[in-house]
């Protein structure tokens, strides 16, 4: 599979319903941007293999239930990327509060895997969910 836009279909639909499977379709190298996530106290940057699944399996044992749905997926003028529109929701559980989100995801492929996304999100929504504070000096921090 080496289509972006199918490669994004892909991210959303194997994120957390088959893991193993979106595994498969991860480069070594793998760049994953998040711009807002320092806001939360997150790292700004995924970069590796390893420091991406980590970071995804933490995700998966916070949210229960969640799920991506209304998904736009749209391929670029550059066959090898693509930017999607997507909602999401579940559950944080440990804080037992709704997580609603949409994100904007654009997605970059080499080889065949996805080797770089950058990914937007409203930290707001998040920090409410996850009854974390919002850093102060975030702006300072990009």
């Amino acid at each position: 599979m080496n289509s972006a836009a199918a490669l994004l279909n892909q991210h959303f639909a194997s994120l957390v319903d088959d893991h193993q499977r979106w595994k498969e379709l991860i480069a070594d190298d793998i760049v994953w941007e998040l711009p807002y996530a320092p806001s939360l106290g997150h790292p700004h940057q995924l970069a590796g293999r390893e420091a991406v699944i980590r970071h995804v399996q933490w995700f998966i044992s916070e949210v229960s239930g969640f799920r991506f749905y209304d998904a736009q997926v749209s391929a670029l003028a550059d066959p090898g990327m693509s930017v999607g529109v997507v909602r999401a929701k579940g559950l944080i559980r440990s804080t037992g509060r709704p997580y609603d989100q949409e994100y904007v995801v654009f997605l970059t492929v080499r080889d065949g895997k996805i080797a770089h996304l950058r990914e937007y999100f409203n930290p707001v929504q998040a920090a409410v969910a996850l009854d974390a504070p919002i850093a102060v000096d975030y702006a300072r921090s990009i």
